[in-house]
């Protein structure tokens, strides 16, 4: 079923013959019941019914609205011109907007790749572009798109984790422009047998499921506290190196093994403690 164009006549022109119609049908009867004429009676009566029954055919479309007509449930064809249009009396006549709309679905409590519990929610932007396809090919177009909307947001979120684990993996929270042509792709598949094209899909809401998002806030913190001090040690070990490089470049104290090794560890604990150190002056010597 794809969309057939049909051609409409003007309403406004139409409108006004109708009405000139009906007034001269009521003169004419009122001349025919002074003479007492039984045929232009009738002649005026006819005139009058003939006109209110072709107003019928008038109807109004608004812009970005279709109407698609049929004839005792067969499919004639959809007008598009805006304004008062006409047609055959005969043809049953609905609307259909073709309006940009936007809804958000509800917040959906899925499972995403790993198996955690997650919250999501996304925001669907759609448009009708085929009126008879949305029509005649699904019972209620608005009621497809939430439903199929909603499937393919939960399929979506199963295939991907919540979080990167490794370098160059999709995740949920931090690929939001690859995640958002996935879910477009995915929904655009649905609809378009429904005559919808789909314009854009972002998720709106995502979050760990209550009752393990406090479990998840203490990785995530245990993770972040473990890469800082990857970076702080690995710094530490670099200042280490060049400190005893530059010492022993110019000459200004020898050191051997054991004192290399103590003049290391302290600089770690310098560098890598999380508070200040308080020096010891050492009067003596390492040895004694």
């Amino acid at each position: 079923m794809k969309e057939n164009p049909i051609r409409s006549l003007p309403g406004i022109p139409l409108l006004l013959l109708f009405l000139a119609a009906m007034l001269a049908a009521s003169w004419w009867f009122v001349v025919a019941l002074a003479q007492t004429s039984p045929l232009a009676v009738a002649g005026a009566v006819l005139l009058w019914l003939t006109s209110v029954a072709l107003m019928a055919g008038l109807y109004m479309v608004e812009p970005n609205q279709a109407a698609v007509l049929s004839l005792f449930g067969r499919y004639v064809g959809t007008v598009k011109e805006n304004g008062l249009r006409w047609n055959n009396i005969f043809f049953a006549k609905r609307k259909v907007s073709q309006r940009i709309r936007n809804f958000e679905s509800g917040k959906l409590k899925v499972n995403e790749l790993d198996g955690s519990p997650i919250e999501i929610a996304a925001v669907i932007v759609w448009q009708v572009v085929d009126s008879a396809e949305a029509v005649y090919n699904v019972d209620d177009y608005e009621s497809f798109v939430h439903i199929q909307s909603e499937s393919a947001l939960r399929a979506m979120a199963t295939s991907y984790p919540y979080d990167q684990h490794e370098d160059g993996q999709l995740a949920l929270r931090s690929h939001a422009a690859e995640i958002s042509q996935h879910l477009q792709k995915e929904l655009s598949e649905r609809l378009t047998e429904a005559g919808v094209e789909v314009l854009d899909a972002r998720i709106s809401h995502l979050a760990y499921a209550p009752e393990i998002a406090q479990a998840m806030l203490q990785r995530q913190q245990a993770n972040a506290v473990i890469a800082a001090r990857t970076r702080i040690v690995a710094g530490a070990v670099g200042m280490v190196e060049m400190a005893l490089a530059e010492l022993q470049k110019n000459g200004v104290v020898t050191l051997d093994e054991e004192r290399k090794a103590h003049m290391v560890s302290n600089l770690l604990v310098v560098l890598c403690g999380d508070r200040a150190t308080q020096p010891i002056v050492n009067t003596g010597t390492l040895y004694g």
